[in-house]
């Protein structure tokens, strides 16, 4: 969509976002994130770097940044950002991010790095509610899912299905 119709929507989600007292965070655009009044953005290995998207943000807002190696997840924990992200961890058809799936030991190996950094680590890619409680005992703090929300038509009650497993994890 244009940046224009972007912004718009993404106000939008900010202002319900923000009203519900929900995180919003935008991916890849730093620029639409600080005009909308988004949380922060969340930006991968090819888009606008943590330091350059710090410096449009803010210090307050939440900066992330996608992983897929262990090269650039050591170079991720040395950046102003909040979190880091590793996948796909499983298969996913959701995005082609020229990755193959790092699986569960690389999240393991992923999630004692960031701790030792003071950072939380959040997985992506091919998760599933079946998959879910695997991936947080593996040590990531959170779970990034897409396709999985919409698969059953019933978005908001499949995170709610989310939300009662993980609590128990």
């Amino acid at each position: 969509m244009s940046s224009a119709r972007l912004l718009a929507e993404a106000s939008a989600i900010a202002a319900i976002a923000g009203d519900a007292q929900a995180t919003f965070i935008v991916n890849d655009r730093a620029d639409i994130a600080r005009l909308a009044a988004a949380s922060g953005v969340h930006v991968g290995q090819a888009d606008l770097g943590p330091a350059a998207v710090r410096r449009l943000v803010g210090a307050d807002a939440i900066v992330g940044l996608s992983t897929h190696t262990v090269e650039q997840l050591n170079g991720a924990l040395r950046e102003p950002v909040n979190y880091v992200a590793i996948g796909p961890v499983f298969g996913t058809s959701t995005k082609d991010t020229g990755y193959a799936a790092v699986g569960l030991a690389r999240v393991r190996d992923a999630a004692v790095r960031a701790k030792s950094a003071g950072l939380p680590l959040v997985a992506i890619g091919g998760i599933t509610l079946e998959r879910a409680g695997a991936v947080i005992e593996a040590g990531a703090a959170s779970v990034a899912v897409i396709g999985d929300l919409v698969a059953t038509g019933d978005p908001a009650g499949r995170v709610r299905e989310y939300l009662r497993q993980l609590a128990n994890v």
